[in-house]
């Protein structure tokens, strides 16, 4: 760490907890970022103010108007922009000494499994269960720590999925791939602009706590707010053994 290093983040330095072995720590991590809406808006600035040394951001979708009430990361200047091309522009006018990688697709199969291969943390900010659960899979299948986050309306949640840890859950333990969902997008339901920085700004917190490797995460426990009365609740999630994507026999199938 350079002198100018060490002075950008002497703030993280003091915490006993990271001091400067947590902030090395994270200046050698990878972050991957699925998702730069209103959740990876959050999330990426705060990671890359922290000094994560490298993130991946990855989005197909470019910007629009609509998104400017809650997606901080972008501006009215650059509507019509790549969203991970805005995002590069706004991360490094915050941090100029991290890698920024973009990604202007929505990955899957191959694709994503090697992204996350890669990664010392993922992050989940898209908006739809399919991408969920096939970021799950990769996640599980490279032993990469997941944190997940949702929002709409009013309620949010926030979960950590690390298959690091025997004990911990996979995102297929609480929302089982085979099961229905409505799908319900900001654009038909709406969204309270506060609430996705506030999810967003707990999914970074989350993540830089396990790439520095201090405290206690998320893992085993869903976190829901609701907004109209800034009330959160916590609720446990077990690991499922038959789940079909940790559970034995699938790691059995993987072993095969």
């Amino acid at each position: 760490m350079n002198d100018n290093q060490l002075l950008r983040y002497s703030r993280h330095i003091l915490l006993d907890e990271i001091d400067i072995g947590g902030q090395q720590a994270l200046l050698d991590a990878h972050a991957l970022v699925l998702g730069a809406g209103g959740l990876g808006s959050a999330a990426a600035l705060y990671l890359a103010a922290a000094g994560v040394g490298r993130m991946t951001l990855i989005d197909d979708d470019r910007v629009d108007l609509t998104n400017l009430q809650r997606q901080i990361m972008h501006s009215t200047a650059r509507v019509g922009m790549l969203k991970v091309e805005s995002g590069r522009t706004a991360l490094a006018q915050i941090n100029d000494e991290i890698e920024i990688d973009v990604v202007a697709e929505r990955v899957a199969g191959d694709r994503l499994s090697a992204l996350v291969a890669g990664a010392t943390v993922v992050l989940d900010c898209s908006d739809n269960f399919a991408t969920r659960h096939a970021i799950n899979r990769a996640c599980v299948a490279h032993k990469v720590p997941l944190v997940s986050g949702a929002a709409i309306r009013f309620d949010g949640q926030v979960s950590v999925f690390d298959p690091r840890d025997a004990a911990s859950p996979c995102y297929a333990c609480l929302f089982a791939p085979d099961l229905e969902f409505e799908e319900t997008l900001c654009s038909e339901m709406g969204v309270f602009a506060p609430l996705v920085g506030i999810i967003g700004s707990t999914q970074a917190a989350e993540a830089l706590k396990l790439a520095a490797g201090i405290g206690v995460s998320l893992a085993g426990r869903l976190l829901m707010l609701d907004a109209r009365s800034m009330t959160w609740d916590s609720v446990k999630v077990p690991r499922n053994p038959v789940c079909p994507v940790c559970g034995k026999d699938a790691e059995s199938c993987r072993g095969r």
